[in-house]
């Protein structure tokens, strides 16, 4: 079992930047596909990026595609998420999820280990 703990969130301007980042604890972080997710008040959780277990294989919603960059570093045991030209639109409470798996998850169904959540504000 892993135990993951997001932080880096806060408030922050619309056009500004956040850098969060996802520590884990438990089994080989190496061995675990993840992703990040998001959800706004009144809202679904929605997919946002995520990457295979050896960080070789990125995926991003299209919403977030050239604003945001997710990484994994396997020595530190931690996931990151590189928020640029945030919008009010990405405010949300994001989450970082962790499943052992060969190969990039972009649902989060097929996930077994989630976060307790940074909140995310961006103001206009």
């Amino acid at each position: 079992q892993v135990q993951l703990e997001e932080s880096g969130g806060g408030l922050v301007q619309a056009g500004g930047s956040l850098r969060l980042s996802c520590a884990a604890s438990g089994r080989p972080f190496s061995r675990y596909a993840m992703g990040w997710f998001r959800q706004a008040p009144g809202k679904e959780r929605e997919f946002v990026a995520a990457t295979s277990f050896s960080g070789g294989t990125i995926d991003y919603a299209d919403s977030v595609k050239g604003r945001f960059a997710i990484s994994k570093d396997n020595a530190r045991n931690t996931l990151f998420l590189n928020m640029n030209g945030l919008k009010p639109e990405d405010t949300a409470v994001y989450y970082c999820a962790a499943k052992i798996s060969l190969s990039l998850i972009s649902t989060s169904q097929e996930y077994d280990y989630w976060g307790q959540g940074t909140q995310v504000t961006v103001s206009s």
